[in-house]
């Protein structure tokens, strides 16, 4: 790998991340007002269409029939495809009722989940920094709990769904959009089958009496596929390892959003525990950094 190429991926990496946590936060709660329900069928009809519009583009019908002959394939993108229904409602839910710090947490521990999850379920191995920092996410989740106002169960879920996505994906070798393509294709049924209650009950913002709310709807799609492709491109050019390091960007983003920005209260509680995660993700980062 030559450093040109380095430097373009951790540019792509970096921008994908950064995106995901100052754009894509500040979009989602932007447009929070239409319910997150709407948002969500939304995000899955319009990224379904811009894949399949990608797909066209960059000529991956081939290896997008190649995916559905496997019935392994099909199973895993079809629980996998449930899971990313629930990480996105659950993240939706946490920005439009100002509990993006609560999100941040779940960002911030998931890498460390994932992990933990790998050596479960994979038989992954564990050195004794990456034992600590799951150690350390471990007790910070456990004091967090003594304080059941001060819970981020939100993040917690965000955190363990994502991480259960995460852990089956590695368990097919399928590209990330067209995996993610055939995963919205499985939930678009039921988001057309919901929109078409909405439309029915008179409560829809997405109407032609209303062009600007349509506009905003759309862009969920674009919102969710864009920075997927930059950060994508990001893992090809300068390697999975340094792209770990760089995804910590987007709950960093939406942590300080949050605080400062959206004005969302932060207990002495989530303060102490933020300091344990943090210290966690330094020496997972650490971690990262001696084995890339």
């Amino acid at each position: 790998m030559n450093t040109k190429e380095f430097k373009n991926g951790l540019l792509f990496a970096s921008t994908g991340s950064l995106w995901w946590g100052v754009l894509g936060t500040y979009f989602f709660q932007y447009i929070a007002f239409v319910g997150t329900l709407e948002v969500v069928i939304h995000r899955c009809i319009w990224t379904s269409l811009i894949l399949f519009i990608t797909t066209i583009i960059l000529n991956k019908w081939h290896s997008f029939k190649k995916i559905l002959a496997s019935k392994k394939n099909v199973f895993i993108l079809f629980i996998s495809s449930l899971l990313i229904f629930g990480n996105w409602s659950t993240w939706i839910y946490a920005v439009a009722t100002n509990r993006i710090i609560d999100a941040s947490y779940g960002y911030f521990i998931f890498p460390i989940l994932s992990v933990f999850f790998g050596y479960l379920f994979l038989n992954e191995k564990l050195n004794r920094k990456r034992i600590f920092s799951i150690f350390i996410v471990i007790c910070s989740s456990i004091y967090l709990s003594l304080n059941f106002e001060s819970f981020p169960w939100l993040g917690i879920v965000v955190a363990i769904l994502w991480a259960s996505y995460t852990l089956l994906r590695k368990l097919i070798n399928v590209d990330t959009d067209l995996g993610l393509f055939i995963e919205s294709l499985f939930i678009l049924p039921l988001a057309l089958i919901i929109f078409y209650f909405i439309v029915q009950n008179g409560t829809s913002d997405f109407s032609l009496s209303n062009k600007h709310n349509m506009f905003l709807l759309f862009l969920a799609g674009p919102m969710t596929v864009i920075p997927l492709f930059m950060f994508i491109k990001g893992v090809e050019k300068c390697g999975l390892s340094t792209s770990g390091m760089v995804f910590f960007i987007t709950p960093t983003s939406q942590f300080l959003l949050g605080y400062f920005y959206y004005n969302e209260p932060f207990s002495n509680e989530k303060f102490i525990s933020f300091i344990l995660i943090w210290f966690a993700v330094l020496v997972y980062l650490r971690d990262l950094y001696e084995n890339n």
